[in-house]
C-alpha cells in the first residue's frame, strides 16, 4: 500500500484518483477501511441531515452556513480552513461572518459546521 510506503496521503489521493474527496475520506478510507464520501456527497448529506439545524437558525445565518458548505464541495477541508472562504461571492452575498456572528463566534461555528459536516 502506498501509505505504508511512507507516500502522503495527499499522493494516494491522486494516485487513486480520489480528487473528488477530502483528505478526511481518504485517511477514514485508509486508515479504517470506512467508504469514502465525495466532497458533494458529504455536503448534499449534510443539507438534509442537518435541515432541522439550519431551518430553526436566523435565514442569513444559515444561508452563510449553506454557502459555507458549498465552498467544502470545491475546497474541502483545506477550503473552509482558508480565511479567503469568508470572501468568496456566495458566502458574502449570505451576509458573510456578520451573518454568523448572531450566532456567536464566527470560528466556533466554523467549527461546528465542519463536524455537522463530517457526521453527514
Amino acid at each position: 500500500m502506498l501509505v505504508t510506503a511512507g507516500y502522503s496521503p495527499a499522493v494516494v489521493r491522486i494516485v487513486e484518483a480520489m480528487d473528488d474527496y477530502d483528505l478526511y475520506d481518504v485517511l477514514a478510507e485508509l486508515g479504517y477501511g470506512i467508504d469514502p464520501r465525495t466532497r458533494a456527497g458529504r455536503t448534499e448529506a449534510f443539507g438534509y441531515k442537518h435541515e432541522k439545524w439550519l431551518s430553526g437558525l436566523p435565514a442569513n445565518a444559515a444561508a452563510a452556513l449553506r454557502a459555507l458548505a458549498a465552498q467544502f464541495v470545491k475546497g474541502g477541508t483545506e477550503g473552509l480552513e482558508n480565511p479567503e472562504v469568508f470572501q468568496t461571492p456566495k458566502v458574502k452575498r449570505a451576509g458573510g461572518v456578520k451573518a454568523l456572528a448572531v450566532l456567536g463566534p464566527p470560528a466556533e461555528i466554523l467549527r461546528e459546521t465542519k463536524e455537522r459536516l463530517f457526521a453527514a
